[in-house]
Formats: C-alpha cells, structure tokens, sequence
C-alpha cells in the first residue's frame, strides 16, 4: 500500500503553488485547468506560463508564442517581493531552455515539494510542438522528483522504451515504475492502463518501499474521450496531497474526479474538442478543505 504523505496540511494556512504550464485561450487543459482546480482544493496558485494558445493542440487551427524569454525577469520580480512557494508543479513545456527555469525555481524554493507532469504526448505520440530535444530535457525534472505523474507514452520516453499500448501487464506497470525510480523520481503515479474491461487503472508507488509495494486505484472508464482528463488528474492528485492525503488516496480521489468530470462533459457541446468539464465536480475538492 502506498500510504506516503507529503504534506502536512495546517488548516489555517493556504499553501502555495508554482504551475508552470502553458496558457490555452480555449480547450480547457494546463493553466485553465490548474488554476480553478487547485484553486478549489485551497491552494494559491501562482502562474508561471510557458506559452500562450489560441487553442489546444489537438485542434486543427492554433497559434502560439513561446514565452521563454520574459520568463527570466518575471521570477526576477518575484524573487524581490519575496514571494515564497510550497510547491513547483510543472507541466507542457514551449522549449528546452524552460527546464532551466524550472531549475531555478528548484534552486531558490529548495524546500518546495516538486511535482512533475511530464506532458509530452499521448496514445504513443508526442505532441505536435515537441521535439526529441525537447523531451530529453524533461528527462532532466525526473531526477528528485517528489511526484512523477507520466502516461504510458511519456513513460516510455523517459525510459527509452518502445510505447507498449495501454493493455500492460502488472509486471510491465512494475518494471516502468522501477526504471523511473531508476531515474531519481521518488514517488510514481503510472496512468492509463486499460484491458479493455470498463475499466482504467493507475499505479501509485514510492521509491523505498519499491514498485512491489505499488498501489493499484481502479476506476469506472467511460465510453468516449475528452481532452485535458490528464491535466485534470494531475491537478487534483497535487489537490488530495497538499490537502494532507497520502498518495493513494489522492489518486484515488483524482480518478473520481475526472470521471465524474467527465460525465458531465458528455451533455456538453463539442466535448470532444473543448475539453473535461470540471467546472460542477469542484466541491469535491473544495470538500477536502472545509
């Protein structure tokens, strides 16, 4: 079982996130995700925007504008005003050069928990604006990671594994958390694995006890898809633990959430495209917090 907790929640104090992701305009996903979900899970979030998009990039019109260059001076500023974090939680990534300031953040708030979404890609593809370099460097956020929360695919890039599918076996699921170990992460949660039974399950593992130890959290899978479930997860998963749950439970608690996010999508127009509708299902993190 993976009863780890990271975070020893003080109800009168409202604790602190870095979300460094990007900005979408539209098809709720990153930053418009992050912020009302952790928002509601009583955190403040604090935005550091790794590029700006006129939509999503699964749409088939987008634009976008790398922000790296204005990133130095923003966390400058923040630096002179004193502003201080309980957390890095990093996600999409618009160039190679960003891991470095997720670095910088690592080295000023060296008592921040570090909380990686390895957002690279899906279904065995990278997304459209990833390049190979691109991926090698968020290899390098592995290594210390307090929680590493990859799919299959972004698993199999950071191991330098061929993508397997969804439908993997327990042992497959132990030998990819034991090789992300390998790479320095601390705590795993290992998402998507589906055998086509209605059903979709993560693994939740941490590094001492091993991927022997590794906690299964099964949940209802819903016949149809939406874009932005994992940012949603990820989000949540971050809400559960700075609420003061253990691992498990807050994956648990996430997968909930974003099924019955999704739920609700389903009676919404264009769902497919726009993404998770979350926005009725946040009491459920607010719950954690009253």
């Amino acid at each position: 079982m993976t009863e780890t907790t990271l975070y020893n929640r003080n109800r009168e104090y409202i604790p602190r996130i870095a979300a460094v992701h990007d900005m979408c305009g539209y098809g709720k996903c990153s930053l418009t995700a992050a912020i009302p979900i952790l928002s509601a899970a009583g955190c403040d979030v604090c935005p550091v925007p790794t590029a700006l998009f006129s939509a999503h990039t699964r749409y088939k019109v987008f634009t976008m504008e790398d922000t790296t260059d204005m990133l130095g001076a923003y966390l400058d500023a923040w630096g002179k005003e004193g502003v201080d974090l309980d957390g890095v939680y990093s996600g999409f990534l618009g160039s190679p050069d960003q891991v470095a300031i997720i670095e910088r953040l690592y080295r000023e708030y060296p008592n921040a928990l570090r909380f990686v979404d390895p957002v690279m890609g899906d279904a065995g593809e990278m997304y459209p604006t990833y390049t190979a370099e691109l991926c090698e460097a968020m290899g390098a956020l592995v290594d210390g990671a307090d929680l590493l929360m990859p799919n299959l695919t972004e698993a199999s890039i950071l191991t330098g594994t061929d993508y397997p599918g969804q439908d993997i076996t327990d042992a497959q699921v132990r030998a990819t958390i034991g090789a992300l170990f390998d790479l320095g992460a601390k705590n795993v949660v290992l998402k998507g694995i589906d055998h086509n039974d209605g059903r979709i399950r993560n693994f939740v593992a941490n590094r001492e006890a091993g991927p022997d130890a590794m906690t299964e959290c099964v949940h209802e899978k819903l016949p149809f898809m939406c874009h932005g479930t994992g940012d949603a997860f990820a989000s949540a998963m971050i809400g559960g633990v700075m609420a003061g749950l253990d691992l498990a439970a807050s994956a648990r608690l996430a997968g909930e959430f974003v099924h019955n996010a999704m739920a609700q999508t389903r009676f919404q127009p264009h769902y497919e495209e726009r993404g998770v509708s979350f926005e009725l299902s946040l009491g459920e993190l607010t719950n954690l917090v009253d």
